[in-house]
C-alpha cells in the first residue's frame, strides 16, 4: 500500500505492517497507524536503504499507505 516508486518490489509475500514513526524510543504507534508494505518499501521508510526521496516525501507516501490500508481493513470489516 506504500508504493515507493523505483523501490517497491510488489512482492505480497514480503508484506509487513509498517508503523508510523513518532512512538518514542523503543515504542511503536497504535496498530491502526500501520501501512501494509513490501520489505523493500519498509527498508526505505525505516532508513535502512537510501532513496532519492526526502524524509517528508517518504512520510507522505507512508501516510498515503496508512489510509489505503485502513480503507482495506474497513472493507474487510476489521475496523
Amino acid at each position: 500500500m506504500v508504493r515507493i516508486p523505483r523501490i517497491c518490489n510488489f512482492n505480497s509475500e514480503t508484506t509487513v505492517g509498517a508503523h508510523l514513526g513518532g512512538g518514542g524510543m523503543g515504542a511503536k504507534k497504535h496498530d491502526l497507524h500501520i501501512a501494509w508494505c513490501c520489505s523493500a518499501c519498509h527498508d526505505a521508510l525505516d532508513g535502512r536503504v537510501r532513496t532519492q526521496f526526502s524524509k517528508d516525501e517518504l512520510k507522505l507516501m507512508h501516510l498515503d499507505g496508512v489510509i489505503r490500508t485502513q480503507e482495506a481493513l474497513i472493507k474487510e470489516g476489521k475496523i
